[in-house]
């Protein structure tokens, strides 16, 4: 049985460095290519499939500095932008949050790992995903359940994004324009996630999310 081919992607080399020996553990795995940001991944994925050396997975880190972030190239490389058929992508980081999670998913990523967990489970989570499943860490599976057993509303994937923006400090004005809306429906979007999140105001809204983990903290 051949290796299953890895393209491993994040900025930081030393983390890059500990990964690739943590895989190279890993009986069947090969780390064949990295890269430091999505758009050096994507250009990696081109050449190795050029060479006729496709990777049969990509393990994505979420937030890569200045350079292109993990949702973007997930999103692009499952388009097939690095060449088709695209390979599984695979994120593995640092962020927990309701938004990271379901942005990543919604990209494509065909699981979500925390950087912390164990290596039996980072390997067991290759292996899924190089084979087309579905591989979640516990903790983001439990996150996702309780989003799905919560009786109480849910907010929507543009008011998690509102509120991302939102905590960054931007007016109602500046939402408006940089969701392409108005700034009447940007006041509407509030007054559902006030009430969704059983708050009255901006920064209240902005600390429950926090807390909750919707968002990440600023």
């Amino acid at each position: 049985m051949k290796d299953i081919r890895v393209l491993l992607v994040d900025d930081h080399p030393v983390v890059r460095a500990g990964l690739r020996a943590m895989l190279a553990d890993f009986p069947g795995v090969a780390v064949v290519a990295e890269a430091a940001d999505g758009a050096a991944a994507l250009a990696e994925l081109t050449r190795l499939n050029t060479l006729g050396e496709p990777v049969q997975l990509v393990l994505m880190d979420l937030q890569m500095g200045s350079g292109m972030d993990g949702v973007t190239a997930t999103g692009k490389i499952r388009a097939g932008e690095g060449g088709s058929p695209p390979p599984p992508v695979l994120i593995l980081t640092t962020y927990d949050t309701d938004a990271d999670i379901l942005a990543a998913v919604e990209a494509g990523a065909s699981g979500y790992m925390l950087k912390d967990a164990p290596p039996e489970q980072i390997r067991q989570a290759v292996l899924a995903a190089a084979s087309g499943e579905t591989a979640l860490a516990p903790e983001v599976a439990a996150r996702l359940m309780g989003r799905i057993r919560n009786p109480s509303p849910a907010l929507s994937g543009r008011e998690v994004e509102l509120l991302e923006l939102l905590a960054t400090g931007m007016s109602n004005r500046a939402l408006a324009k940089q969701l392409f809306i108005s700034e009447a429906t940007v006041k509407t979007h509030l007054v559902h996630i006030y009430a969704k999140l059983g708050v009255d105001n901006r920064t209240a809204a902005i600390a429950a999310a926090t807390k909750q983990r919707i968002i990440r903290g600023q």
